[in-house]
């Protein structure tokens, strides 16, 4: 009935049937890839875009899953297809108007190599049989590649590796019939949500309704998720804040204790001035009484200075320290108020439960605010690719400032080769590795802020920024890089 996209990682189609309707959600985010299947699903009235309407008002004959592959086909009336191609961070769907030929429309245009993608290309059938696994030396990648790392732990947890052949058969066919029967669990590992069709000691959840599991697990890792990532980011803000706001108070109180401990530049002002006559004319050192400390101590007279003019600089200075002690109290009171109003957000942060709470109070703290703030005078521009952010510096200055402070050893740097041009930075995500079109799109990014932006091909380098330093005295923007690899794009903008 409805096929359409709200944000770019999410698609929705919408089913019916005379008395029964469905939806199909899929959020195809790099980082998190799964279907949800709600009840009701209200569009937006903007920011939303029809997708695939040669697929509008067909008729629905069956879905079926691909053998042993991450896939699903739903085939329609007319002869056409619809592919969900799930393969993690490189996940799409495909429609076919001839499942025998290459895709008609692909959501995610920039997967490339998915618009000449044949679905008898990922029919997997597999050779289950006990004479095969004897075979394959109960090798269980080669037997049965398809399985995830969650049924590869159990495996192992059950001895596996160390286990006779007899032994790994027995717990393969185990591992395979909770496979074919699941036991739906959601687990959480630090702040990753996981599916499992295998019984969890430790679930948040658990369901043998498959549809029931998807849709929870689409608002573990997706919904809450989002919010804690979010909720993250907010406390760091505040944590960093607050790092700060004691180290000030720690250096604040350290200069208190030395400056109220020393003597005031008055006192040795007073010295000189009572002791003008003891003073001979164009001497830099004098012994003089001390009436303070009750004993005679050495004064230095700056070369060229009369005494009288040497005491009242050190009358000045005594007037500055008297200000700046002021100051210095009046810093101290202010930090240590913001520190103790810091921990009251952060206490009141941690029981935020819900994102209108948390929105509420990051907009009433203006802690988004601020981060906008500094990001208007940042020396780059910022987007986002398949999840991946990416940072391109806006002049040569300005490379050399993105490159020594905002990119990491394990962001990855490309830049036009042999030309100048702008700087790319891939900023890196731990337990992710870069997408190969994550990657070809920030090199035609490069290309195109370059002096090679006009060309129909250009070469683009890139490498790890551990592999890039400067040189000093290198004029802005240039460079010394090391084990660099060539990509070759076509120059293409934002």
């Amino acid at each position: 009935m409805e096929c359409f996209s709200q944000n770019k990682d999410e698609m929705v189609l919408g089913f019916a049937a005379e008395d029964y309707s469905l939806y199909i959600r899929a959020n195809l985010s790099p980082s998190v890839t799964c279907l949800s299947f709600p009840e009701d699903y209200k569009r937006s009235k903007k920011n939303s875009v029809d997708l695939f309407p040669d697929i509008i008002g067909e008729k629905v004959t069956k879905v079926h899953p691909l053998a042993y592959e991450r896939a699903m086909l739903i085939n329609f009336e007319s002869g056409k297809a619809l592919l969900f191609k799930l393969h993690g961070n490189r996940s799409n769907i495909i429609l076919y108007k001839d499942p025998t030929l290459p895709p008609s429309s692909v959501f995610r245009n920039e997967l490339k190599e998915d618009q000449a993608l044949l679905i008898k290309d990922l029919e997997n059938p597999l050779d289950l049989s006990h004479e095969h696994f004897i075979l394959l030396e109960g090798k269980a990648a080669a037997f049965l590649p398809t399985l995830g790392k969650i049924p590869r732990a159990w495996l192992k947890s059950k001895g596996y590796i160390t286990a006779g052949i007899e032994e790994k058969w027995k717990l393969m066919q185990e591992v395979m019939d909770m496979l074919e029967t699941p036991l739906f669990s959601i687990t959480k590992e630090n702040t990753q949500y996981a599916l499992s069709l295998l019984p969890e000691n430790n679930s948040i959840f658990s369901s043998i309704d498959p549809i029931e599991a998807a849709n929870e697990y689409f608002r573990h890792a997706v919904v809450f998720q989002a919010f804690d990532r979010e909720k993250k980011q907010i406390s760091k803000t505040l944590e960093d804040q607050k790092k700060k706001t004691a180290s000030y108070i720690k250096k604040t109180r350290t200069k208190l204790q030395d400056l109220e401990g020393s003597a005031s530049p008055s006192q040795l002002a007073d010295i000189i001035m009572a002791n003008l006559h003891q003073i001979p004319l164009g001497t830099t050192e004098v012994e003089l009484f001390d009436f303070y400390q009750n004993k005679n101590i050495t004064v230095k007279i700056k070369k060229g200075s009369s005494p009288q003019k040497q005491a009242e600089n050190l009358y000045r200075k005594s007037k500055n320290r008297k200000i700046e002690l002021e100051q210095l109290h009046s810093n101290l009171s202010e930090k240590e108020l913001l520190f103790l109003e810091l921990e009251e957000l952060l206490n009141e942060l941690n029981e935020i439960q819900d994102f209108k709470s948390l929105r509420d109070f990051a907009k009433s703290n203006q802690i988004n605010q601020k981060s906008q703030e500094q990001s208007v005078n940042l020396p780059f521009k910022r987007l986002e690719l398949e999840g991946f952010e990416v940072l391109i510096g806006k002049s040569a200055k300005a490379n050399d400032q993105m490159l020594r402070y905002y990119s990491w050893k394990d962001d990855l740097w490309l830049h036009a080769k042999d030309v100048s041009g702008s700087h790319v930075i891939i900023k890196f995500k731990s337990g992710q590795t870069i997408p190969k079109s994550t990657i070809e799109r920030a090199a035609e990014l490069a290309a195109f802020y370059s002096k090679n932006k006009n060309e129909s091909l250009a070469p683009v380098i890139y490498t790890p920024c551990k592999y890039v330093r400067k040189v000093k005295g290198s004029p802005a923007g240039a460079v010394m890089v090391d084990k660099e690899k060539v990509i070759m794009v076509s120059p293409k903008g934002p």
